[in-house]
C-alpha cells in the first residue's frame, strides 16, 4: 500500500495469519499500534511503515513474529523504549527505527544478535551508555547508525570487531573518553567513519590515521569537533577517502605535504584548528577536489598558484588566516569556482582583473584585507553572483555604474574603503538586493531616489560618508533607522532619522540662480509643455484606434507592447495550421509579426480556476528571470476573456521531438550540451535568482532548442516561488508522472531537490531514449533501477542504440564517460531529498566530463 494518501488508523490485521510482507510506507496513517497487533502474524517476514505519523510505543507482541527479517518503522513519532522482545528475533537482519521519538537505552540483547545486519536508530532521543558486555559480538553487522541521540560514555571496543561493518555513524552524541584502540580492527569493508560532534579524545593520531589508511574502501571520514590537539601525521597521504572532515579538533603544526597524495578527495576540511605554516604546493595533485576549507586557522605565506590548477574546485575557504602577498591572476582560470572566501587575511595587492571574468561565481568575500586599486567597469560581468563583500580594504575609486548589471546580487558590502564620488542612480536596477552597505567611505552627493524601487531591500548603511540632500522616504526606506544615515555632511528628511527637516535648510540664492529661476526656467517649462501637448495628442489618437482592437495588455515589465489584434494577425486567427503544441493548461501557436519576427503564443484556457492561476504563476515566476537557458518572454496579453504569453520562437522544437523522432538525431555531444544548458538554467533558478524558483515539471517536452541548438527551459505553469527563508513548501498540483520526486508524489512537498530528482530522470532518458513511463517498466523495474543494474559493466544494454550506431568508431570513448553520467543521474535521484546533489555541483560535474571529452578528441 506504499506511496498513496491513505489516512486514519490501522486497527488490526486479525485473521490474516498467512501474511509475510506488509508495507504501508509513505502515507498519512496515524494513531498507535494496538498491543496485540502482532499476535496473529506468525509468518510475518517483512513489516515497514516508513514515513507516516504513527505514535505511541512499539508493541511488545512484535516478539511473536519469529520469522521477521525486516522491521522498518522510520520517520514516524513512535516513542518509549525499544521492546526487549526484539532482541529475541533470531532471524532479524534489518532494524530501521530512525527519525522517531524513541527514548531509553539500547537493549543489551540487541547487540548480541548474530543475524543483525542493519541497525538504524539515528535521530531519536535515546540515551545512556552502549552496553559493553565483552561477550557480545556483531558478526553480520554492516550498518550501525546511532547519530543524533544523547548517548554517553565510552564507545565499546566490541563494535570494531564487526568485520563486515560498512558504515559506522555515531555523530552528534555525547560519547566521551578515549577513542578505542581500533588499530587491530579488521574493517576492510568500511566506507563511512563518522564520529563527529562528540566529546572524544584521540591520543594517538598516528595509530588512528594509519588504521583509516588501511580501509581501502573508505569514502567518508568525519572526526570534527572532538579532541585531537596534535599534528596530522604523514600517513594521512595514504587515505583513499573522498571526504575528509577534521574541523575544530585543536590540530596544530603544518599540513603534511603528503596530503597532496589523497587523490580521491572531493571534500577536504580542516576548518577551525590551529594549523600554521604555508598551503602545501602538493595540493595540485588533488585534481578531483571540489571543496577545500582551510578557514579559521593560522596559515601563513601566500595564495599559491598551484591552487589555480585544481580544475574541479567549486568552493574555496581560506578566511581568517594570516595569508599575505598578491592574489595571483591565474585566479581567472578557476572557471569551476562558485564560492571564494578569503576574508580576514593580509593580502595587499590589487584585486586581479581576471577575477571579474568568473562569470558563474556565486559568492566572493575579500573583506578585511589590504586590497588596493579601483573597481573596474568589468565588475558587471559577474552575471550570477549573489554575495560580494569587499569591505575593510583600501579600494580607492568611484562605484562604477556597471555594477547595476548584476541583477542577481543580494548582498553587497563596500564598507570601510576609500570610495569617492556619488552613489550611482543605476543601483536602483539591482532588483535582487537585500543588503547594501556603503558606510565608512568618502561618498558625496545625494542618496538616489531610485533605491526606493528595491522591494527586497532589508538592510542599508550609508553612515560615515559626506552625503547631503533629502533621504528618500518611500519603499524600503520607511523601515530604516537613524543608524543607517548618521555622520554625514548635510542629510535632511524625516525627523525620525535624527536629521533636520529639509525645509529648514534655506540658503541664499546667487544672482545666477535667481536669473535661472525667474527668466530661463519659465521659458524652458513653456517649451516643454507645448512639446508634451503635441506628443499627448498623437498618443491619444493612436490609443483610440488601439482601444477598439485590444482586449487588454500587460508586459511583464518588458518594454515591448504587442496587441491582441497583432496576435490574431500573426497566428492567422489562431488557426489550427499554426498550432505547435497543446498541454494541460492551454495551446501554443506559431506566429509571425508584421516586422517578420517569429513568435510563439501560449494561449491559456480559461475554463478553470487552475488554468487561470497557472497563467498568474508563470507571469510571477518569469517576471524577473533573465538567463540564456530560459525561454524569453517578450510580452503578455491578459483580460477577463483572454490570457496569453508571447515568447521567443524556438525553431528547433522540443528535446522530446528530437529524441523520439525517426528523422533527426542528437549525437553524444549535443545531448551532453543540452543537459549542461538545463543544469545551468536550474542552477540559476535555484541559487542565482533573487527569489528561488522551483520549476516543478522538468521534462524533455518542456525544454526547447533555439537556432543554435542551445537548450531553453520553458513552461513555468506550476512553478513555485520560494520565500527567503523557505527550503520547501507544499502543493496540490500534480506534475508529470515518472519525473516526480517521491516526496512530491506522496505528500506534495516541493523543494529545489524535487527539481534535482526530475533532472536526474531526464538525464537518464536523454542517453537511453527511454521514458520513465515506458511499457517495459513496471512495479519491479523502473528507469532508475534499470540504470543501477547496468553499472558498471552493462552500459551497452541501456545506452540509446542510435548513439551506438552513429558512434561505432568512438564507441569505447563514449562508453568511458557514460558510467560517470549515469552515476551523476543516480545521485540526483536519491530517495531522500537531503542525499541529492545540488545543481551547482551537477553543472560542475557535467562541464568536467565535457572538457575531458574535448581534450581526448583534440588528442
Amino acid at each position: 500500500m506504499s506511496g498513496n494518501n491513505l489516512e486514519g488508523k490501522i486497527l488490526s490485521l486479525h485473521n490474516m495469519t498467512s501474511l509475510r510482507v506488509v508495507r504501508f510506507d509513505e502515507n498519512n496513517l496515524n494513531g498507535s499500534l494496538p498491543n496485540d497487533f502482532f499476535n496473529q502474524l506468525p509468518l510475518l517476514e517483512n513489516f515497514t511503515l516508513y514515513s507516516n505519523q504513527f505514535e505511541g510505543s512499539i508493541p511488545q507482541s512484535i516478539g511473536n513474529c519469529t520469522s521477521l527479517t525486516f522491521l522498518g518503522l522510520a520517520t514516524n513519532f513512535f516513542s518509549g523504549w525499544i521492546p526487549e522482545e526484539i532482541g529475541y528475533l533470531d532471524k532479524l537482519k534489518f532494524l530501521i527505527l530512525a527519525n522517531n521519538s524513541l527514548t531509553g537505552s539500547i537493549p543489551s540483547k540487541l547487540l548480541n544478535m548474530s543475524t543483525l545486519t542493519y541497525l538504524h536508530l539515528e535521530q531519536n532521543y535515546m540515551s545512556g551508555k552502549i552496553p559493553s558486555n565483552a561477550r557480545y559480538s556483531l558478526p553480520s553487522m554492516q550498518q550501525l547508525h546511532l547519530s543524533f541521540n544523547n548517548f554517553v560514555g565510552n564507545i565499546p571496543n566490541n563494535i570494531f570487531n564487526a568485520s563486515k561493518l560498512i558504515q559506522l555513524q555515531l555523530s552528534y552524541n555525547a560519547f566521551n573518553g578515549t577513542l578505542p584502540n581500533i588499530a587491530f580492527g579488521d574493517l576492510r569493508f568500511l566506507q563511512g567513519f563518522l564520529v563527529n560532534d562528540n566529546d572524544l579524545t584521540i591520543d594517538d593520531t598516528l595509530q588512528l590515521f594509519t588504521f583509516l589508511a588501511s580501509c581501502r574502501q573508505l569514502k567518508y571520514i568525519d572526526i570534527s569537533r572532538n579532541h585531537i590537539q596534535s599534528r596530522l601525521p604523514k600517513s594521512i597521504g595514504n587515505i583513499t577517502s573522498e571526504s575528509f572532515m577534521v574541523e575544530s579538533c585543536g590540530i596544530d603544526g603544518d599540513i603534511p605535504l603528503e596530503a597532496g597524495n589523497m587523490s580521491n578527495l572531493l571534500y577536504f576540511s580542516l576548518n577551525g584548528n590551529n594549523i600554521n605554516g604555508p598551503i602545501p604546493g602538493t595540493f595540485k595533485g588533488l585534481q578531483k577536489l571540489q571543496m577545500l576549507d582551510l578557514g579559521n586557522n593560522g596559515l601563513q605565506g601566500s595564495f599559491i598558484e598551484k591552487l589555480c590548477e585544481l580544475g574541479s574546485l567549486s568552493e574555496l575557504y581560506l578566511q581568517n588566516n594570516k595569508l599575505s602577498g598578491v592574489l595571483p591572476t591565474c585566479l581567472g582560470n578557476m572557471i569551476s569556482l562558485r564560492k571564494l572566501h578569503i576574508g580576514s587575511n593580509k593580502f595587499n595587492s590589487k584585486i586581479p582583473f581576471s577575477l571579474w571574468g568568473l562569470r558563474d561565481i556565486l559568492e566572493v568575500n575579500l573583506s578585511s584585507n589590504i586590497f588596493m586599486g579601483n573597481l573596474p567597469p568589468d565588475i558587471g560581468n559577474l552575471r550570477a553572483i549573489i554575495l560580494l563583500d569587499l569591505s575593510s580594504n583600501q579600494i580607492s575609486s568611484n562605484i562604477p555604474s556597471t555594477i547595476s548589471f548584476i541583477k542577481t546580487l543580494q548582498n553587497l558590502s563596500l564598507a570601510h574603503n576609500k570610495l569617492y564620488g556619488s552613489i550611482p542612480t543605476s543601483l536602483g536596477d539591482m532588483v535582487s538586493l537585500i543588503s547594501l552597505d556603503l558606510s565608512q567611505n568618502l561618498l558625496t552627493g545625494v542618496i538616489p531616489n531610485t533605491l526606493t524601487s528595491l522591494s527586497y531591500l532589508r538592510n542599508i548603511n550609508f553612515s560615515y560618508n559626506r552625503l547631503q540632500g533629502e533621504i528618500p522616504d518611500g519603499g524600503p526606506f520607511k523601515n530604516f533607522t537613524a543608524q543607517s544615515f548618521m555622520h554625514n555632511e548635510a542629510l535632511c528628511g524625516n525627523p525620525r532619522l535624527q536629521v533636520p527637516p529639509c525645509g529648514t535648510q534655506v540658503k541664499k540664492k546667487s544672482l545666477a540662480k535667481n536669473l535661472l529661476l525667474k527668466c530661463i526656467l519659465p521659458i524652458v517649462v513653456s517649451i516643454t509643455v507645448v512639446v508634451a501637448c503635441i506628443i499627448l495628442l498623437k498618443v491619444n489618437k493612436r490609443k483610440k484606434v488601439e482601444n477598439i482592437l485590444e482586449r487588454g495588455l500587460s508586459t511583464l515589465g518588458a518594454p515591448r507592447r504587442i496587441s491582441y489584434y497583432e496576435l490574431v494577425q500573426a497566428t492567422n486567427g489562431f488557426n489550427e495550421d499554426n498550432l505547435i503544441g497543446r498541454g494541460g493548461f492551454g495551446s501554443v501557436y506559431q506566429g509571425k509579426l508584421l516586422d517578420g519576427e517569429m513568435i510563439a503564443v501560449k494561449v491559456i484556457g480559461l475554463n478553470s480556476e487552475a488554468k487561470s492561476k497557472s497563467f498568474d504563476t508563470e507571469c510571477n515566476a518569469l517576471r524577473n528571470l533573465r538567463h540564456r537557458n530560459l525561454v524569453k518572454i517578450i510580452s503578455s496579453c491578459s483580460n477577463l476573456d483572454f490570457k496569453s504569453l508571447v515568447m521567443e520562437f524556438m525553431s528547433n522544437g522540443s528535446v522530446d521531438q528530437w529524441l523520439y523522432s525517426d528523422n533527426v538525431y542528437l549525437n553524444f555531444m549535443q545531448r551532453l550540451n543540452i543537459m549542461i544548458d538545463v543544469a545551468s538554467a536550474l542552477e540559476y533558478l535555484h541559487h542565482g535568482s533573487s527569489t528561488p524558483v522551483v520549476h516543478c515539471d522538468l521534462k524533455p517536452t518542456n525544454v526547447l532548442l533555439d537556432d543554435d541548438m542551445v537548450a531553453r527551459v520553458s513552461d513555468f505553469g506550476i512553478a513555485k516561488l520560494m520565500d527567503e527563508e523557505q527550503s520547501k513548501t507544499h502543493t496540490q498540483t500534480l506534475a508529470t508522472l515518472g519525473y516526480l520526486a517521491p516526496e512530491y508524489g506522496s505528500k506534495g512537498i516541493v523543494s529545489r531537490k524535487g527539481d534535482v530528482y526530475s533532472y536526474g530522470i531526464m538525464l537518464m532518458e536523454i542517453f537511453t531514449r527511454r521514458k520513465p513511463t515506458d511499457d517495459m517498466f513496471d512495479a519491479d523495474l523502473s528507469l532508475k533501477t534499470w540504470i543501477m543494474g547496468s553499472l558498471p559493466s552493462s552500459i551497452m544494454e541501456v545506452v540509446d542504440s542510435n548513439l551506438i550506431q552513429q558512434n561505432e568508431k568512438q564507441i569505447d570513448d563514449m562508453l568511458t564517460y557514460m558510467p560517470s553520467i549515469f552515476g551523476l543521474a543516480l545521485n540526483c535521484c536519491e530517495h531522500s531529498p537531503e542525499a541529492r546533489i545540488n545543481m551547482t555541483d551537477v553543472s560542475v560535474s557535467l562541464i568536467k566530463i565535457k572538457t575531458m571529452v574535448q581534450d581526448k578528441n583534440r588528442v
